[in-house]
């Protein structure tokens, strides 16, 4: 059974049009299959799809991200790679099923494979915790992270979650440490890492495995700092100002394309990602091959370097690197008054004439 959200009322209807003259057994009785009427159903609903979808508002783009049948990290991890063999367990309290890892292959390649797996059904969702992460999640990413490291593997990974889970259990092993850990990781890494954000990419649960050399989103996906909800608790103490803050937020592929928060958008099917998952899953594929192939020809150190680079010019000014592209440049402009106080005091003169003043106004002081 297909799910269709809110503003596409006017599909449903046609695909369900479609699906009657598609039975020769329907209500009216026997009858013989207009393929005529089908073509012309199908043309409207493409046209109204293309209608809807070239005008999405930032609240309906994500509503798209987290659409129920939108292909989930286990989908991709199939699809992609081969002999992928998972690995479990943070070798310190357990295992954390939200989060798929294991070492694959890509085109004869080995490559570590991480994805925020949110499940498909109910059932699985709930196994799976939404996709939420705990701390034994991040650290059994962590290691998997450095074994990568130390035998040069490239490390691609899907983000897909809410957020990190806040439960109580989670904060009480430590869950901020290990979101700040995993960022760490990510970012000593000297070997290739990609992202990519196939659904919502959802603060620290996000950027935990998204500190990549290259962050890349599918076409309706979202990566933000909160959901549109919680800023708008927050902000307007209104959770029904959803599009209010979503607008603000700027969550969308296109406006952090724009601010060079991201590196590369990925194009999907027009009515998003689950209406042809065979090409969304070349159109993956593809960016894959593309970068990985940019950083075969890198080394070590120019991988992490090229990291290093990428988060230091993100929403950097020319008043604080002189060439963006070169940030050995990089300097802070001091204070003018801190300047010349340091300098003033740096000369030896200029020590004893201040020495001198201070003496002679302590006599008056005293003696006078």
């Amino acid at each position: 059974m297909k799910n269709y959200l809110n503003f596409e009322t006017d599909i449903k209807n046609l695909e369900a049009e479609i699906e009657k003259l598609k039975d020769p057994y329907n209500q009216e009785g026997l009858s013989e299959v207009d393929t005529k009427k089908i073509s012309e159903s199908q043309e409207k609903i493409d046209k109204k799809l293309q209608e809807i979808y070239s005008n999405l508002d930032p609240w309906q783009t994500t509503l798209v991200a987290r659409h129920e049948d939108r292909p989930k990290a286990k989908f991709f991890i199939e699809n992609l790679f081969e002999d992928f063999i998972a690995l479990s367990g943070d070798r310190f309290y357990g295992e954390d099923k939200s989060v798929l890892a294991g070492f694959a292959k890509f085109n004869e390649k080995s490559v570590l494979v991480i994805g925020q797996e949110k499940g498909d059904s109910l059932e699985t969702r709930i196994e799976r915790n939404f996709g939420m992460m705990r701390p034994e999640g991040y650290r059994k990413t962590i290691r998997l992270m450095k074994l990568a490291n130390k035998f040069n593997i490239p490390i691609i990974s899907f983000i897909d979650t809410p957020g990190a889970y806040p439960g109580v259990g989670a904060e009480e092993r430590g869950q901020a440490e290990a979101i700040a850990k995993s960022i760490e990781c990510c970012m000593s890494l000297s070997v290739p890492t990609i992202a990519i954000i196939i659904g919502e990419g959802g603060s620290g649960g996000a950027i935990a495995l998204a500190s990549s050399n290259k962050v890349i989103m599918l076409e309706n996906a979202i990566y933000s700092v909160i959901s549109p909800e919680g800023c708008a608790t927050i902000l307007w103490r209104d959770p029904k100002r959803t599009l209010d803050a979503a607008k603000a937020m700027k969550l969308c592929s296109k406006d952090l394309l724009e601010l060079e928060v991201i590196d590369e958008v990925i194009l999907e099917p027009v009515g998003g990602a689950h209406r042809d998952r065979d090409l969304i899953l070349n159109n993956v594929k593809k960016s894959i091959e593309k970068n990985l192939n940019q950083f075969f020809k890198m080394s070590r150190d120019e991988v992490l370097s090229h990291r290093k680079n990428k988060f230091l010019t993100i929403g950097r000014s020319k008043g604080f690197v002189s060439e963006l592209g070169d940030l050995s440049t990089l300097n802070m402009k001091k204070n003018t008054i801190n300047t010349f106080i340091k300098n003033f005091f740096r000369s030896k003169i200029n020590l004893g004439i201040t020495f001198t003043a201070i003496t002679l106004v302590g006599y008056l002081i005293f003696f006078l």
